[in-house]
């Protein structure tokens, strides 16, 4: 039966994407398209690398469980302990994951995919810009945010780090947001209930 108890500490180094947004992003033709920290995570789908199937795979699997899918087949593109860590939630198996995701239809009365750029494609890593809308259930308006999204991958292709940031600065892991995070990531399963068989 999958945990739901307070993590363990996770080794961050062995898989934690540590990417450089600036490097990755920067808008070089049109600077004026940056943010002020010198990064443009608007995604330009026509800029995108042109990447395996499988590939191509793991981006549409994981934006489907952006847009509400709370599928358990789109769930099967993380490894079992893989971790996912964004500015609110830290979860470090796939189980805890899934408490993200299908909390999903649950929050929001539409969420969708506007667009995709992929800006990284590595033997280990795979990274893109992304533009999503989320509706809100209680409130009448809809929201745009543009991320970067990276990932690591094992030797079979299966998510084991997902890394979604809204801003320049990565993670530092410490303090009381690590905390509250990491307290998210580990009691939304049992508001979520995702199926016991991930």
């Amino acid at each position: 039966m999958p945990s739901t108890a307070p993590s363990a500490p996770v080794p961050l180094g062995e898989h934690e994407p540590r990417t450089d947004p600036q490097a990755l992003t920067s808008n070089r033709d049109d600077p004026s398209q940056n943010a002020p920290t010198d990064v443009d995570y608007t995604p330009h789908p026509e800029r995108s690398l042109k990447v395996a199937l499988e590939r191509e795979a793991i981006v549409k699997a994981i934006t489907n469980l952006y847009s509400g899918s709370a599928s358990e087949e789109d769930m099967q593109v993380y490894a079992e302990k893989a971790v996912y860590d964004d500015p609110w939630s830290f979860c470090d198996t796939r189980y805890k994951i899934a408490g993200q995701w299908y909390g999903i239809p649950k929050l929001f009365a539409s969420t969708k995919t506007l667009a995709t750029e992929i800006v990284e494609d590595k033997p280990t890593t795979l990274a893109w810009k992304q533009s999503q809308e989320y509706t809100p259930r209680l409130l009448h308006f809809s929201k745009v945010v543009n991320s970067l999204i990276t990932c690591t991958l094992d030797e079979r292709g299966k998510v084991v780090y997902h890394k979604d940031q809204w801003n320049h600065k990565d993670y530092s892991h410490e303090g009381l947001g690590k905390v509250l995070k990491t307290l998210n990531g580990d009691y939304l399963t049992g508001i979520t209930r995702p199926p016991k068989s991930l």
